[in-house]
């Protein structure tokens, strides 16, 4: 799929945001080393639930969105550290998956603050996906890739999809800050 995108004109991407795929994350990273990738947050939140006992579930959500929220990317990593420390004792398996998701889980922090937001999570986009493939459902099948842009762009043109702006696109001409987040963590 990659190398038929990029014989039809793919340039190499500025930054790389993924859901956690380990197939399409090796791909991408295989493709584009050099390219800075970040895990989605939401999907890693979820997977972090998953490795604990329900009764965790409100503990963990609190220390994570206070990692993944702080305003600096000192106190992100900061934050980390002490949610690994935490969460090794209380429940090993938590601290193995985010150990799992490495440096990529982080990597919004290289971005101007402005774009954290938008550049933290998948969502966005699964949700326009998501819209788009509910209004096509009883279309089970559009007879060209003409026709499905020409349906996308009448659902936003009509109002019944509509798009959010990227938060930070004021400054998304501002390369990613070339200093890797803190392995240390």
């Amino acid at each position: 799929m990659l190398d038929d995108l990029i014989a039809r004109g793919l340039r190499t991407p500025d930054f790389l945001l993924i859901d956690g795929g380990a197939g399409l994350d090796r791909a991408l990273a295989a493709l584009w080393p050099e390219v800075p990738a970040q895990r989605c947050t939401v999907h890693k939140h979820r997977n972090l639930l998953a490795h604990a006992p329900e009764a965790l579930h409100e503990e963990i959500t609190t220390d994570y969105h206070d990692m993944i929220y702080a305003e600096t990317s000192a106190e992100v990593m900061r934050r980390r550290r002490r949610f690994l420390a935490k969460w090794r004792r209380e429940c090993p398996a938590v601290a193995a998956s985010l150990e799992e998701a490495g440096d990529r889980l982080f990597t919004f922090t290289s971005l101007p603050v402005s774009q954290w937001k938008s550049a933290r999570t998948t969502n966005a986009i699964e949700r326009l996906h998501e819209e788009f493939k509910r209004r096509i459902k009883t279309q089970t099948v559009l007879p060209s890739a003409e026709t499905a842009a020409m349906l996308f762009w009448s659902l936003l043109a009509s109002g019944q999809i509509t798009m959010r702006k990227v938060d930070g696109w004021q400054t998304l001409e501002e390369p990613p800050t070339s200093m890797p987040p803190d392995i240390a963590a």
